[in-house]
């Protein structure tokens, strides 16, 4: 009887071919008319000069300008905000204060708020009729139209990826191994670089990956607050819509198909850490059935021994 309870489970569970088939075309024609084919177009137009006009959009002076660019404003926002989501991440999973609601809903505020006013916000704090713009002008500090400004407005619409991918999976995990390594004496540093930074390290890698690619594709704080010179303020989103409104399209796209292979990078990194994160938590499963749990702060306490 248990024997056809189990198959009937699971043919009550399974569709009709008929409609696995329909939900499979749907959900294949959907990637192919918004995700495929726009991707297939943008190397089509790149390419549609030949490899010379694809190669000479890169010699130009201001396309290396916006990838370095680019380039310096990600690799200043991305460790920050690592050092910010990990600090804000423990604070929020392993500690109760008050004031944790508000916490959160700040580190949420870049969702609710458009990049684009984002960019306002900081020409009304920096600009020259803002509130430290005299301030800023009388000891020539430069925020706006400048590198400080791109690189602030990407801080600001980064930093939510990084404490937003950890603090669900610290809250899961709670803070027994924490607790534990803490009565055997071993020191909070120590702790978080024995226990809790090994339990998070696919989380962190995958919030690092997609502040990493929003930092380098972000366009709208960026444009208020970059002022579009050439050669000096533009980043690879800007220069592209600048080539784009000059009608050199050729070169346009040329330089898009950098964006379009960070965004594959991106997925296959993805991809990856996603597979790695379920095959140890399949592992941890699997010794945990076999053996029972083992607490991390063991080997906190035999390197101390």
């Amino acid at each position: 009887m248990s024997g056809i309870s189990s198959q009937g489970r699971r043919i009550a569970l399974r569709d009709p071919l008929w409609v696995r088939v329909t939900l499979l075309t749907l959900a294949l024609g959907f990637l192919s008319f918004f995700l495929f084919a726009p991707l297939v177009s943008v190397f089509t137009e790149a390419l549609r000069g030949g490899w010379h006009a694809y190669l000479a959009a890169f010699t130009d002076p201001d396309a290396r300008s916006a990838i370095k660019l680019t380039l310096l404003a990600a690799l200043i926002s991305v460790p920050l905000n690592v050092v910010f989501g990990v600090a804000a991440a423990w604070a929020i999973a392993k500690f109760e204060f008050r004031g944790k609601a508000l916490l959160i809903t700040l580190i949420d505020l870049p969702f609710a708020v458009s990049p684009v006013i984002a960019g306002l916000v900081f020409v009304l704090l920096f600009g020259a009729q803002g509130a430290l713009g005299a301030w800023l002008i009388d000891n020539d500090y430069k925020i706006l139209f400048a590198v400080p400004g791109i690189v602030l407005a990407t801080l600001f619409v980064t930093f939510p990826f990084v404490a937003r991918e950890l603090i669900p999976l610290m809250q899961a995990q709670g803070s027994d191994e924490e607790e534990a390594a803490i009565t055997l004496g071993a020191s909070g540093l120590k702790t978080f670089w024995r226990v809790t930074l090994p339990n998070i390290k696919w989380g962190l890698i995958y919030g690092v990956i997609l502040c990493n690619a929003r930092a380098m594709g972000e366009f709208g704080a960026v444009s208020v607050v970059s002022g579009h010179i050439r050669g000096l303020t533009n980043t690879l989103p800007l220069h592209i819509e600048i080539l784009y409104n000059e009608y050199q399209f050729v070169a346009a796209f040329a330089v898009a198909t950098l964006l379009a292979l960070l965004a594959l990078v991106t997925l296959a990194v993805k991809s990856w850490v996603e597979w790695h994160m379920t095959a140890e938590l399949a592992a941890q499963a699997k010794g945990f059935q076999e053996s029972g749990p083992v607490p991390a702060a063991t080997s906190i306490e035999e390197s101390r021994a």
